[in-house]
């Protein structure tokens, strides 16, 4: 398991670390953004969830499934990501810097 564990029982990875779990498959990768910073483009192979969201749909989701969350900078893909792993998600994790991390790696954006 990539990252480092943290206290709230989900880890953290950097954007190298996704993409290595990005090219072996099998991650199910989640925008926790507003639909409005989500407009301006995401990072390929995510699906939108706004934060608010995730509560009502937390119980649609597999908690064995690698369910790895971001956001603008890592904040509240951090508390996403503790949140799941607070239900049992098996492995949750939360990308530090977020997209921001992403983009100015000079990584793709999908818009």
């Amino acid at each position: 398991m990539p990252g480092i564990m943290t206290n709230s029982g989900y880890r953290n990875i950097s954007i190298d670390e996704l993409q290595s779990m990005m090219q072996q498959g099998g991650v199910l990768l989640l925008d926790v953004r507003t639909d409005a910073e989500v407009a301006r483009g995401m990072i390929p192979q995510g699906m939108s969830l706004p934060l608010h969201l995730l509560p009502l749909k937390l119980h649609e989701m597999d908690k064995n499934a690698i369910t790895v969350f971001y956001c603008q900078t890592g904040g509240r893909s951090g508390q996403a990501a503790a949140f799941a792993a607070a239900n049992g998600f098996v492995e949750a994790y939360n990308v530090q810097g977020g997209i921001f991390a992403w983009a100015n790696a000079g990584l793709p954006i999908a818009t």
